[in-house]
């Protein structure tokens, strides 16, 4: 789709972003059909025999945007999210203080390099901040990777590995 901020050149995107200030317009209908297109992805699941409490979503700057956004607005309840470079979408449609939603104790890694040209540390910061008064903040990791850019390293990979062999352990 075409992506506002990349000059409208057509990109993999699951929403427009038009800005990456603090207080850019943000892509509403969009998060919110992409939000809707994941929960649909997570009942497929569960129609085949998952149980949504065994479902961790996750991804990459918009696509982690894009989990948290999910993980706080569905009806299934999740094992975790794995958040990545990324930050909460909408965040001021949330209000002030916990939320009452399914998934008001999920476990959420959030992890962001120090360098991010892209996605400002900052941006990672202020979200990690959000979530701990939306959620139990006992339940929210927030990993910063010394030298890393908007990109990942083995390190993160090996903290996201442990955070979901702790979310998802094996069931005999």
């Amino acid at each position: 789709m075409p992506v506002s901020l990349n000059m409208n050149m057509a990109m993999p995107s699951w929403f427009d972003i038009i800005g990456l200030a603090p207080d850019s317009q943000e892509d509403e209908e969009g998060i919110k059909q992409a939000a809707e297109n994941v929960k649909a992805l997570v009942e497929q699941e569960v129609r085949n025999g998952i149980p949504s409490n065994r479902i961790i979503l996750g991804g990459f700057s918009q696509g982690g945007a894009l989990a948290l956004y999910t993980a706080l607005t569905t009806h299934q309840k999740l094992a975790g999210v794995v958040a990545l470079s990324c930050w909460l979408p909408l965040r001021t449609s949330f209000p002030e203080g916990a939320i009452s939603c399914v998934n008001k104790d999920i476990p959420i890694i959030q992890c962001h390099g120090d360098c991010d040209p892209l996605v400002p540390l900052m941006f990672g910061s202020l979200t990690s901040g959000r979530l701990k008064t939306m959620l139990h903040p006992s339940n929210i990791t927030f990993k910063t990777y010394s030298g890393m850019m908007h990109s990942s390293c083995i390190e993160e990979m090996m903290d996201v590995k442990q955070f979901i062999d702790k979310q998802l352990p094996s069931v005999d």
